[in-house]
């Protein structure tokens, strides 16, 4: 089968769906590669299309044990056609329950044929030095492997014949997807940030945020309702100024750091 070129695609407000998409990239070896972050939400505006003779390689985070909302959005408005491509979902070392069969039947309804689906371990977003989970993911093991991955799914490409000869991949899930509602309200309009007087109003949050969240103009103003939780502003500030100050998200980080603290590994499906 003959692919012209490699289209990457993220959302990746912490950088670890980042990282793994472009370690599985590196082990397909295409000379032309075209990258689309979707973090950022004018990024989110342009619409993708792709034809036959095209791969598509979909990385998003997982969200409550879906896929997250924004990242949804946007994928639903894909054009493919036949298009080949590789669903892969990252999460913070707990479960990725339903979000890897989301991302994969999203993808069939807009035109496209899975040929690999994965799901790769990065650090919780909830993860600090106080409560650590998966701190430090995807580490080198993880690269290696995404990068092994992409080497497996470029031999598979160079056996097929056609699109048409690639078989279903069946990935795990249940339907109806995890209703996660209740537990999204919960969260929704908690003001859990704490921001000090060092910050230096540099904007870095405001820039970072994927959801505009954050007012450029006053780092402590924060739309409550849009925030996501990703908690990029936390991890990127570059003088600490930011913490989390809610004790139900403390509560939750504990009890995540202490249940899940056994290493996951990354799992394929081909």
């Amino acid at each position: 089968m003959e692919i012209k070129s490699l289209k990457l695609a993220y959302f990746s407000p912490s950088g670890t769906t980042k990282k793994i998409v472009k370690a599985i990239a590196q082990g397909l070896k295409h000379s032309s590669t075209e990258h689309m972050d979707i973090t950022k939400p004018e990024n989110r505006k342009r619409q993708l299309q792709a034809s036959e003779n095209e791969l598509l390689l979909i990385g998003v985070p997982v969200y409550f044990g879906r896929v997250q909302t924004d990242a949804l959005e946007w994928l639903n408005t894909i054009k493919g056609h036949n298009t080949p491509v590789i669903c892969v979902v990252v999460y913070g070392n707990r479960e990725y329950d339903d979000a890897l069969l989301e991302l994969k039947d999203t993808m069939v309804k807009n035109g496209c044929v899975p040929i690999a689906c994965a799901a790769y371990i990065g650090e919780h977003s909830f993860s600090n030095s106080e409560t650590p989970i998966a701190p430090g993911r995807p580490d080198a093991d993880d690269l290696n492997h995404a990068t092994s991955f992409g080497e497996k799914i470029r031999e598979k490409i160079a056996s097929i014949s056609s699109i048409s000869h690639v078989a279903d991949i069946p990935v795990p899930g249940k339907y109806p997807y995890l209703d996660m509602g209740d537990r999204r309200k919960s969260l929704s309009g908690v003001d859990l940030m704490d921001v000090d007087d060092n910050c230096l109003q540099c904007g870095q949050c405001a820039d970072l945020c994927p959801v505009g969240a954050i007012d450029p103009e006053d780092s402590a103003s924060i739309d409550i309702h849009n925030c996501i939780l990703c908690h990029a502003c936390i991890k990127n500030c570059p003088v600490d100024a930011r913490k989390t100050k809610n004790d139900m998200m403390k509560s939750i980080a504990l009890r995540l750091s202490q249940t899940f603290q056994s290493r996951k590994e990354p799992v394929f499906f081909m």
